[in-house]
């Protein structure tokens, strides 16, 4: 049997969160220890808000290595050849760091009292065993006969600062507790108890505040939403949220230079099959396009880091383009964001915010730094939600009117929202049949057998649309096909606005990077008839259709996208939910 040899590059810390672990192992690490001094110039109590896998526990665990009293012998090893080896600020290496990480907390929703305690009890023990040699003896007896988290945590940090100790605290995922219990629609009312009031995580805040007068000299507070935040602000409220200041907007996540560097060195140590271009070409719609300050749009958008790690891992190992560009962890956690979609129904019906970006292409709002969960149906706080959740990126300003433009920023969020979308068209039990979808997708994409595609969508449309959805129109009809071709594997549906009302056109692009062997591609132009509508109507959209088809088919995007495909010009009217055109042009 050949003897295997390990590859000589640089491990990819795809799922690695660990920055000591990270740096042991001759890890690819992206620098961001540049930002440490702004931080230290930054208040001292800083919360910093970022989408789910971005890269916000890494950060977390740098700067818990960098402040650590205990790694001061191992400053040179982690921290030598990165941008804060060089230019060392004075903080460095003199705290004692306690971290929390609220995600942990697993026990019931209506009992979490008893999982806060229990995390809390674990971490203070381990704070106080690590650091015995700088606090007073036999505190660690006297912590645990204390009762609680709130009272263990008050002992603590009163102990330590009788031995003149500095206490950094980090909490990562602060609002774990919110998003889980209100991915509950009957727990609102448990979620105030806590957060309001003498709740016991208010209390817990308000400790962290007393704290702040004692020996916790900073504190660096990450989560997902703004939602507790709000609701915590009069136990907490010297906290500053950073989330949207300039200065930080490249803390977290890559630049589309660290990309281009990263995948530039594993190009020296690894068979490549594509320029670093052409990959980054590739990457680009589905992982970029993040802008988290309104002073950046235009300037600097960021991608995904964890989503980029998980496509380089796969390319240096295959050495060709993964098959699925979304990895499941992804999913995963975006399936946690359901309640997004039920609280976005609450909405009357003709004013669903998910409903107008998938049909206008953009939503309009007020980026908000924090509101309380029980207005989280007001339009501006779920669209900063939305925002804040990494569904929406800031894509500049609406008209001159100090509103945000927002959009879906890159084709993972769009194939999530758009299955967000065909869930809120469940209401009469809509159960899609995934072989028979499948096997359409296959068909349409090798055999070119365009009309039994549409007329599926056609059928489910037409059986599943409730009263509601047809006071929607052409809005239903719209989002319902982009949200169902988003489903098929093989293609990236692009959707266009032009500036005449009703018209919006699809072009499923061939994933020929994946599918290398796919046959055929399509420009979808779409019309809308209302049912009052006379049939010359039908014909008049019909001909303008053919028009817009032939127009769009002419653009170097397509002709650059298409490759060795043959392209198909479909045209589809509706009138009402019936569909009495669909044909090739």
């Amino acid at each position: 049997m050949e003897k295997y040899t390990a590859p000589d590059r640089k491990r990819i810390p795809y799922g690695m969160m660990n920055f000591a672990v990270i740096r042991r192992d001759d890890c690819y690490y992206v620098d961001k220890t540049r930002f440490i001094p702004m931080i230290e110039e930054a208040d001292k109590f800083f919360f910093f808000i970022r989408p789910r896998r971005f890269g916000k526990s890494l950060t977390v665990s740098m700067l818990q290595h960098y402040y650590d009293i205990l790694a001061k012998d191992k400053f040179e090893a982690l921290f030598g050849d990165l941008y804060i080896g060089k230019h060392p600020t004075r903080d460095r290496n003199s705290y004692l760091v306690l971290y929390l990480n609220f995600s942990g907390i697993v026990d019931e929703l209506n009992n979490y009292r008893k999982g806060l305690d229990a995390h809390c009890q674990t971490m203070f023990d381990y704070f106080c065993d690590i650091y015995a040699n700088y606090l007073p003896k036999g505190i660690k007896e006297e912590l645990d006969k204390k009762e609680g988290a709130v009272e263990q945590f008050e002992y603590l940090f009163t102990e330590c600062n009788k031995t003149n100790q500095r206490i950094y605290l980090f909490i990562d995922e602060y609002d774990h507790f919110t998003n889980a219990i209100l991915s509950d629609i009957e727990s609102l009312h448990r979620y105030t108890d806590k957060t309001h009031g003498e709740g016991y995580l208010r209390a817990f805040f308000n400790k962290i505040k007393a704290g702040t007068y004692s020996s916790i000299e900073r504190c660096f507070i990450t989560g997902v939403s703004p939602v507790t935040m709000d609701d915590l602000t009069s136990g907490f409220n010297i906290g500053t949220n950073y989330s949207l200041t300039p200065e930080f907007n490249e803390m977290i996540g890559f630049t589309e230079e660290e990309v281009r560097q990263m995948l530039t060195y594993y190009s020296t140590t690894s068979p490549f099959n594509h320029s670093v271009d052409e990959l980054i070409e590739i990457m680009k719609p589905w992982y970029d396009n993040y802008c988290f300050a309104e002073e950046c749009y235009g300037e600097t958008t960021m991608y995904n880091s964890n989503m980029v790690l998980y496509f380089v891992k796969n390319y240096i190992q295959r050495g060709k383009i993964p098959r699925d560009m979304v990895e499941d962890n992804i999913r995963i956690d975006y399936e946690k964001l359901r309640m997004l979609i039920r609280k976005d129904k609450e909405f009357a019906h003709d004013a669903s915010i998910i409903q107008t970006l998938v049909s206008e292409g953009y939503v309009t709002g007020e980026l908000k730094k924090g509101f309380p969960a029980i207005n989280i149906t007001n339009p501006d706080n779920f669209v900063s939600l939305l925002y804040y959740f990494g569904m929406l990126t800031i894509s500049g300003t609406y008209e001159g009117r100090g509103r945000s433009k927002l959009t879906i920023p890159n084709q993972v969020v769009r194939e999530q929202i758009y299955t967000y979308l065909l869930s809120t068209y469940n209401e009469a039990e809509l159960n899609f049949s995934s072989y028979e979808k499948n096997e359409l997708a296959s068909a349409l994409a090798y055999d070119g057998s365009w009309k039994a595609y549409f007329d599926y969508i056609a059928n489910c449309l037409k059986r599943y649309t409730s009263q509601r959805d047809k006071q929607k129109g052409e809005f239903f009809v719209h989002g319902f096909t982009l949200a169902m071709t988003a489903q098929n594997r093989f293609y990236r549906p692009i959707s266009e606005q032009d500036t005449q009302a009703g018209y919006v056109d699809i072009f499923l692009c061939p994933l020929l990077d994946i599918y290398s062997d796919m046959k055929h591609s399509y420009i979808v132009e779409l019309k809308y008839a209302k049912y009052k509508d006379p049939e010359s109507r039908v014909e008049e959209l019909r001909l303008e259709a053919i028009a817009q088809a032939n127009r769009y088919a002419d653009t170097d995007t397509v002709k650059r996208a298409i490759g060795t495909t043959q392209l198909h010009k479909i045209v589809v009217v509706y009138k009402g939910m019936d569909m009495p055109i669909c044909e090739e042009v």
